[in-house]
């Protein structure tokens, strides 16, 4: 990778960090774009070079997402069981949607995600999160702490589908509840079956 694309990456990266804190503090509507130029520190032209309007930040949220596990595989015990390195990346996963992303726009985006024609950002496997729940269940099966007559494609589409049920019930619940500690105490019971 260039340099150069390096720091188109790192502009892009920081337009669409600031959105989704604005979007959080303030609301979707009540952010403007000169509010994310503020807060990313880059320039109309830029924002601009990368996106035609605000709502295309809205089809950014996988990368916030992607961003965040990026953190969590640096900081993960590569000691640790891979059983326990699933129940880990979930609970620090909701942790974050649960405090830095707005629960009525996640709500939106999951529903668009539901009827979009064609490419779906949240399903794309070659997302960091597909990549690295992939690479701890493959690990898991080779040290004999998950199930290996499951293939490691199959465990991670049950994998994702929980995490995506329990943030779905979540938003039709409102929030009234905390995802995080939620997901703490149902996501064993739905993987029991797969740890060896």
């Amino acid at each position: 990778m260039t340099i150069e694309t390096e720091n188109q990456k790192s502009v892009k990266g920081r337009i669409v960090a600031a959105a989704w804190q604005l979007f959080y503090e303030k609301g979707y509507n009540g952010t403007t774009v000169d509010d994310i130029i503020d807060l990313s520190g880059t320039s109309k032209g830029s924002f601009y070079y990368y996106f035609n309007t605000k709502d295309e930040l809205l089809n950014t949220l996988s990368m916030i997402l992607d961003d965040n596990y990026e953190i969590l595989k640096e900081k993960m015990d590569p000691d640790m069981n891979s059983y326990d390195k699933l129940l880990y990346l979930n609970y620090e996963a909701h942790s974050m949607i649960e405090e830095k992303i707005n629960i009525d726009l996640l709500a939106s985006l999951y529903s668009t995600q539901l009827v979009a024609q064609g490419h779906r950002s949240l399903l794309d496997q070659n997302r960091t999160y597909y990549k690295l729940i992939s690479s701890v269940i493959d690990e898991g099966q080779k040290r004999g702490e998950i199930l290996d007559e499951v293939p490691v494609s199959e465990l991670v589409r049950y994998y994702s589908m929980c995490e995506r049920a329990l943030v779905s019930d979540w938003c039709l619940n409102k929030g009234e509840y905390s995802l995080r500690e939620y997901s703490k105490k149902c996501m064993p019971v739905m993987l029991e079956h797969f740890k060896r």
